[in-house]
């Protein structure tokens, strides 16, 4: 086992036991929450989901558009007059 192995089992195992910890010693608590609270919540989502996708505006709009195929390179275009000064 690498070292980057070992290091995140022990980290994995300390955020467990600190998490069990965290629930043993958990107390009751006499509280009133508001039901505005989960709006404030949803609300606070929304505005994450929304900036998410403005500031990912061009990859998204890539990723629903149809790929054509890039432009030909512009071939030079011979005119007349330079056909008929090489054949005279």
């Amino acid at each position: 086992m690498g070292i980057s192995m070992r290091n995140a089992i022990s980290f994995s195992l300390a955020f467990f036991i600190c998490f069990c910890l965290f629930i043993a010693t958990e107390r009751r608590a006499y509280a009133y929450i508001d039901p505005g609270s989960g709006l404030l919540t949803l609300q606070a989502v929304a505005s994450f989901i929304a900036g998410c996708g403005y500031f990912l505006r061009r990859k998204i709009r890539n990723l629903f558009s149809r790929s054509h195929p890039p432009p030909n390179p512009a071939q030079p275009v011979q005119s007349e007059d330079c056909d008929k000064q090489k054949t005279a």
